[in-house]
């Protein structure tokens, strides 16, 4: 599944909307290249979660929680030397807890993640504010919210 996000606008509303809908225990994975905008997403996707603290990239402490409608655990994994740290990091309380995970370069831990998960894979186009985003869905939740997306 594709979508085309035409803008800063659209892509807010993409991400507010994923917030609105996500549930405790669910994993969306961001992946693209530097620039390619998974922390806007990930912005967009706090707001729709009630999440009322300003959101950055966890790239330096790994992972950020923050409280909203639901808990948001926001990881990225972008400086882990291997999958294994995760574990030390408690990862799957995270993942099987009674929040949301967030996760930024998600390709790099790609055999630690749950079954169940939405991956969003996120393209740059030629123009700077626009965006292409396809979705990947592992398991019966992720399908549901893959497909309330591209409603």
């Amino acid at each position: 599944m594709r979508i085309e996000l035409k803008g800063i606008e659209e892509t807010d509303t993409f991400g507010k909307r994923l917030g609105e809908l996500v549930e405790a225990g669910d994993v969306i994975c961001l992946n693209g290249d530097l620039g390619a905008g998974k922390t806007t997403i990930s912005k967009s996707v706090g707001l729709g979660l009630g999440v009322e603290d300003y959101i950055t990239s966890p790239t330096f402490t790994i992972i950020n929680e923050y409280q909203g409608r639901l808990p948001l655990y926001h990881f990225d994994v972008y400086r882990l030397n291997d999958g294994e740290d995760l574990y030390d990091l408690g990862v799957e309380d995270y993942f099987y807890g009674k929040g949301v995970c967030l996760i930024e370069w998600a390709e790099n831990i790609q055999e630690y993640l749950p079954d169940d998960r939405l991956e969003l894979w996120i393209y740059r186009t030629e123009n700077p504010d626009e965006r292409i985003v396809e979705l990947k869905a592992f398991g019966n939740r992720s399908e549901f919210l893959a497909k309330e997306l591209i409603k």
